[in-house]
């Protein structure tokens, strides 16, 4: 089956806390069926002083998101938007929005 959120996509989640919201993705998790999208789902973790971060305490995070829960946005009118698979004449495979048929960023 084709990755069908890829890091790098513009997403918005459907349900959830963040509802309504969108970002790019940071990474994706395919084993946990997660993604890590820019500024969503924040969370705080308690963090000891390290040689990388001297002073340590609480940071903030992205958390992950399930993939069932974000959607690409469409890159015409920025709504969520389902994802098709075009395979143009040379062979290779797109993925397009199937809202307004324009091909997402490969």
């Amino acid at each position: 089956m084709p990755a069908r959120i890829k890091s790098g996509d513009e997403v918005v989640v459907v349900s959830g806390k963040d509802r309504g919201k969108s970002g790019k993705v940071l990474r994706v998790d395919p084993a946990k069926q997660r993604a890590y999208v820019e500024g969503l789902n924040i969370v705080k973790r308690h963090q000891k002083p390290t040689q990388a971060n001297q002073a340590g305490g609480v940071i903030s995070k992205e958390g992950p998101i399930h993939l069932s829960n974000v959607m690409p946005k469409d890159p015409k009118d920025g709504k969520p938007t389902r994802i098709g698979i075009e395979i143009a004449a040379d062979g290779k495979r797109h993925r397009i929005a199937k809202r307004s048929g324009m091909r997402l960023n490969d």
